[in-house]
């Protein structure tokens, strides 16, 4: 019964958080990357400001990472973090490469959907 209870509040956490994101997501102004636009120094933060489908893609991935760090333990946490960093070293690396950038948000994002989907079939981990 106590595990039940447990699931429930977890679960309960997960739709806190999604709702939360959902919400705060409505009013977003388009072209608004996980980054300041208006300070973007990079080619490749240029690129991303200046492609409504990158910045589509940024602002999911950005989103989707923050819920993931607020749903996992910390020794995960710091996994996914350290993988998060190489990840932006990819790409970065992409520069003004739309395909390549294309490509390195489609493998994040379908890294941390596999995380999501973790913590839906077996709650926060």
């Amino acid at each position: 019964m106590r595990k039940i209870v447990e699931e429930r509040i977890e679960m309960k956490k997960v739709h806190y958080y999604l709702w939360i994101i959902l919400f705060t997501g409505s009013f977003s102004p388009a072209y608004a990357a996980s980054f300041s636009c208006n300070a973007a120094k990079t080619q490749t933060e240029h690129t991303i400001c200046n492609n409504r489908t990158l910045n589509d893609a940024d602002v999911k991935m950005a989103t989707t990472y923050y819920i993931i760090r607020k749903l996992v333990p910390m020794g995960t946490r710091s996994v996914i973090q350290e993988q998060q960093i190489k990840w932006l070293h990819l790409r970065d690396d992409c520069r003004d490469n739309v395909g390549c950038l294309t490509d390195v948000y489609k493998m994040r994002q379908q890294k941390l959907d596999q995380y999501m989907n973790r913590v839906y079939q077996q709650g926060p981990f």
